[in-house]
């Protein structure tokens, strides 16, 4: 494989760090205090889910999130902190990028009304599988030095 300036391993790694970076910047710009407090995260989705054209999304938001609303928000507001820090220290990448992917999914298809969200999810699902089929952390990772994966 030619590249320009940086080997192909390289690029995947930029490529993972920016991913992390992204899901890093999702993490910083949310309002924990709502979320947390108010639960303003979890009654938004709630609003959406309620709406949706799928029963499969209505009835699997209502069995899975809605009796765990606090519990949710966290695992929704921690899970992209531990993306984030996984995939820009390449720790545990492979688990990070298949995470990720799964929730950019999950985001997708609670979203699918909303044109302006879908962009971002489809590009961040798309850098997921880049970076696990291209093994991103073989480079510039903890997983490379510490010899996993």
């Amino acid at each position: 494989m030619d590249t320009i300036w940086l080997t192909g391993a390289e690029w995947l790694a930029v490529l993972r760090i920016g991913l992390g970076l992204w899901w890093l910047e999702s993490w910083r710009h949310k309002d924990r205090k709502a979320w947390f407090a108010r639960g303003t995260g979890i009654a938004w989705a709630a609003g959406i889910a309620a709406e949706h054209r799928w029963k499969a999304v209505r009835s699997g938001f209502e069995t899975a999130v809605a009796p765990h609303p606090r519990v949710m928000a966290y695992v929704v507001v921690y899970a992209e902190l531990a993306l984030g820090l996984g995939l820009i220290t390449g720790f545990l990448t492979p688990v990070a990028l298949a995470g990720g992917f799964l929730l950019n999914v999950l985001y997708f298809t609670l979203m699918i009304h909303d044109v302006a969200e879908q962009g971002q999810n489809a590009m961040m699902a798309l850098m997921s599988v880049v970076g696990l089929f291209g093994m991103s952390w073989q480079t510039w990772s903890l997983d490379s030095a510490l010899g996993l994966f």
